[in-house]
């Protein structure tokens, strides 16, 4: 499979406190990976360097083998990643269709020319976007009435607009009900497969991760102690003791 990402001994320090401390890893082309680890890890701290919020302190990062190392987060954008939030930012004034046709609007470089007929503008595209998130029943809906889980979808729609090769996604499923937590990581995972999207998430639910993650990255203190399939980070001694001080970690019938 063809290497979408390379991070390569990725290091983030803030007055001798190291957040982030030689992580390598790769993403490949239709791959689901998640990059798991608790609360301080530097999970979120990689995922600001590899969008451009924060610069490395040392290391690099590659896309489809060039260098983006240190690039703004437009210019990473506009070379095909996309980045969804652990908290939506959607715009609530609007209807459901008009932000996803703001995102194509930016994305067909329009923002200074749309004017007044920017209701008008994509909206045959925006609504196949919607249809990829089986929101198109909403569709004119202001945002501010819709379910949690559904901004979430939508905020999903939005970051496809770019039409992204790689999609990093921080905790997707914060703060929703477990059944709609799979059902998001479901049309996640639907996405990658149909689409040939790589996408690089976080998560904290163990049974989600486990249960669509094609490969699992496991980061402590700032490192990554495991990177492999589900069975290989589940029976990690070191993953063992991180999480439950050696005990068995997540249930046997979740896969990779």
């Amino acid at each position: 499979m063809t290497e979408i990402l390379r991070v390569e001994n990725l290091k983030k320090s803030y007055d001798g406190f190291i957040a982030v401390n030689g992580v390598s890893f790769s993403v490949k082309q239709g791959e689901l990976k998640a990059l798991i680890g608790p609360n301080g890890a530097g999970k979120s701290t990689c995922f600001n360097m590899l969008m451009g919020q924060l610069r490395p302190t040392a290391g690099e990062v590659f896309l489809d083998g060039s260098r983006i190392t240190g690039q703004k987060p437009r210019e990473i954008w506009r070379r095909g990643v996309g980045r969804t939030f652990q908290i939506t930012g959607t715009y609530q004034s609007m209807t459901v269709i008009e932000n996803v046709q703001m995102a194509l609007i930016s994305h067909h470089r329009r923002l200074f020319s749309f004017g007044a007929r920017a209701w008008r503008l994509y909206r045959d595209e925006a609504m196949d976007f919607l249809r990829t998130v089986d929101l198109q029943d909403q569709a004119d809906r202001p945002c501010s009435v819709l379910a949690y889980g559904d901004l979430k979808r939508l905020e999903l729609a939005i970051a496809l607009c770019h039409r992204p090769r790689l999609l990093l996604m921080d905790e997707p499923t914060a703060g929703m009900a477990p059944q709609a937590r799979i059902a998001l990581m479901q049309l996640t995972a639907d996405i990658v497969r149909d689409q040939g999207v790589s996408v690089l998430f976080t998560e904290h639910d163990m049974d989600v991760v486990f249960a669509h993650a094609h490969h699992i990255m496991v980061l402590n203190r700032g490192a990554l102690i495991a990177d492999g399939s589900a069975a290989e980070v589940r029976n990690n001694p070191k993953v063992q003791e991180v999480y439950l001080g050696g005990g068995t970690l997540f249930k046997e019938e979740a896969h990779a």
